[in-house]
């Protein structure tokens, strides 16, 4: 019988190991899930590689992982906001390093990665320092820039609900990355508010099929989440 359903926030996130690239869903505090990125902190996994739109919020969450000296690259569309004090000091000390991608980009790249793409040319960056070094073609009459997938070992996303089958359905703009970021990964694991029953959700409302999810955590009250 399938049953992606885990007992805990730490049996969840239980082998993710060093080195590991790991895809974090939310868009600042919407669609966050922070409670799966404290049990990673409290798991100890280090020199790791975050995809995320943002660089982290305040002290908790991505930020918190950052502050703890486990992330070595952060791959994401904006680092610096007026609340992104964590990274903006590990950055000028040296301590990180950055890829800053533009946010249609990043997106395209995570689908890029879960529909077996190889890449795709865009012409967004084309021109700018963020497209040095890349292979670019004119097409058309137009220039573009080659973009690789984001591929993870793990993708962290939070959902409204889930059955014990894996599939989803999330909450408004809490959606965000997390359907693209479920088929990019090696390992899916996701936060809940709710688990139902089989049945329940209706199928024409779920977003992300469970095929995409390896693992589903009930947290009903999440620290931070819209």
């Amino acid at each position: 019988m399938i049953n992606k359903i885990c007992g805990s926030v730490e049996e969840a996130v239980a082998d993710v190991f060093d080195g590991a690239t790991v895809l974090i869903g939310g868009f600042g505090g919407a669609g966050h899930p922070t409670e799966l990125i404290h049990a990673l902190i409290d798991q100890g996994a280090r020199d790791l590689t975050v995809v995320n739109n943002n660089a982290g919020n305040f002290e908790t969450g991505l930020a918190a992982l950052l502050k703890a000296d486990r992330v070595r690259k952060i791959i994401c569309s904006f680092p610096k906001s007026s609340n992104s004090n964590v990274f903006n000091e590990k950055y000028k000390a040296g301590k990180i390093e950055l890829e800053c991608v533009p946010q249609g980009t990043i997106a395209e790249r995570l689908h890029a990665a879960g529909a077996g793409l190889g890449g795709f040319y865009t012409r967004t960056s084309y021109g700018t320092d963020l497209a040095k070094g890349k292979e670019t073609r004119e097409i058309n009459g137009q220039h573009y820039v080659f973009e690789y997938p984001i591929h993870g070992d793990f993708a962290f996303v939070l959902a409204e609900k889930g059955d014990r089958w894996g599939n989803l359905v999330y909450r408004k703009a809490a959606r965000n990355f997390g359907p693209v970021m479920c088929q990019a990964a090696k390992q899916t694991i996701v936060q809940v508010k709710q688990i139902v029953e089989l049945g329940d959700l209706d199928p024409e409302h779920v977003i992300t099929p469970g095929i995409f999810v390896n693992r589903v955590v009930q947290v009903e009250n999440p620290h931070i989440s819209s």
